[in-house]
């Protein structure tokens, strides 16, 4: 039975020293909203709740919230802390459709948005606001970035994201999709065109390999490529997932709901660095886990792995004879990095050695007027981080727009 938020929110104690908002990464006033949204005032619950976070519906579904808001309530201490989750999405799905954001007075100055992913949206929503022309260009088909190409809809439907189009657009936010900057249309044709700022949030989309022999076999994928389309591919009936992140609890469960009959996550040492909930629904759904599995090579059917033996710091002790693990697919999990396309092709543009962008702590890059945030320059991230991140970089970027 789903939970009764009105009795959820009767709980909150109205801290005057509110731990959980604390343990928010962007310090959502949560007693105020649980209190406004007590006494009737839901759409102005709402309206804070937006303002704060232009996500928040979002967050609400895909936060870690055991380690952050929910993780921090002092009611969690000794007891069950108060679901804030719940009650953030009931708010904020109530009051998605209910926005009447209005654009500011109009500055006569285009900004170009490079990726509609979390941080894309979040600059978009802040800089048409104030006013300023906003052009948002997706390399896919549609808006979302990895909130609709790599967060599967079970956890995220991707209804939310064909709202927040809707917004946009009574931003007067314009959104040119199927086209990559850096292919036919590059940087320096958008300064050309007369943007005066540009933001790069282009995420991380390149897969980090293994390297090791059989890496290119027909029967291997990687988890980034896999949830873009899942329905796209047969598995077999035994999958197995190299790698213990999310998107390796992305990848798990959706093979198990797209008809694989085992799925088994290999992770390379002893610690899964997916969130516990993640890790729970994965177990729920009968994903098997095995730990301290290195993978040396992939063959046509399966995996040849070395049982690794680990000290308390994570640290090969010792390591078994080769041991294969049979499996019809294979999926790659370990991270993902950014695509070089855009430092290919504008010259200055500067990245480090990982190909993730370097800017300076306002989202400033090598070259004036270019702004970059989210994932592709802090590598995979969780999506209340790029808000986080972003909310200042679109400060920076209104500063710099005000003194041109």
């Amino acid at each position: 039975m789903a939970i009764n938020v009105v009795e959820e929110a009767k709980r909150c104690l109205n801290c005057k020293n509110p731990m959980c908002s604390k343990g928010c990464p962007v310090n959502t006033p949560i007693p105020m909203i649980i209190q406004e949204f007590l006494n009737g005032e839901i759409d102005k619950a709402g309206q804070q709740l937006f303002e704060n976070n232009p996500l928040s519906v979002v967050c609400s579904l895909v936060c870690d919230h055991e380690k952050q808001c929910e993780g921090n309530c002092i009611l969690g201490r000794k007891g069950t802390p108060v679901h804030f989750s719940h009650i953030e999405n009931y708010i904020s799905d109530n009051y998605l459709d209910k926005l009447e954001l209005k654009k500011g007075r109009k500055q006569g100055k285009r900004v170009a948005i490079i990726g509609s992913g979390p941080a894309g949206i979040t600059i978009a929503v802040i800089l048409a606001q104030k006013g300023y022309d906003i052009t948002i260009f997706e390399g896919r088909e549609k808006i979302g970035g990895v909130l609709r190409y790599g967060i599967p809809s079970f956890r995220l439907p991707k209804t939310i994201l064909d709202r927040y189009k809707t917004e946009l657009e009574s931003l007067g936010i314009k959104i040119r999709q199927n086209t990559t900057i850096g292919q036919a249309i590059t940087i320096d044709d958008l300064k050309r065109d007369g943007y005066k700022a540009i933001f790069i949030g282009t995420g991380v989309w390149k897969p980090v390999t293994l390297n090791i022999k059989g890496e290119s076999l027909g029967n291997v994928h990687y988890a980034i490529d896999y949830l873009v389309d899942p329905d796209g591919y047969n598995l077999g009936r035994t999958v197995a997932i190299i790698g213990a992140g999310n998107a390796a609890m992305d990848a798990a469960r959706t093979a198990m709901r797209k008809g694989a009959k085992q799925v088994t996550v290999y992770a390379r040492s002893n610690r899964i660095a997916a969130s516990s909930t993640e890790v729970d629904y994965a177990k729920a759904d009968g994903v098997i886990f095995k730990k301290g599995m290195r993978p040396v090579e992939i063959c046509d059917n399966g995996v040849i792995f070395q049982k690794a033996e680990l000290d308390e710091n994570n640290n090969v002790v010792s390591l078994s004879e080769n041991i294969l693990e049979k499996a019809d697919t294979v999926i790659i999990a370990v991270s993902q990095g950014p695509h070089s396309r855009l430092t290919s092709t504008t010259k200055g543009l500067e990245a480090n050695s990982k190909g993730l962008l370097e800017t300076d702590e306002k989202g400033r890059t090598s070259l004036e007027g270019i702004f970059a945030s989210g994932d592709v320059v802090n590598g995979a991230r969780t999506v209340v981080e790029a808000v986080k991140y972003s909310k200042t970089v679109a400060q920076a970027m209104d500063e710099y727009l005000a003194s041109l």
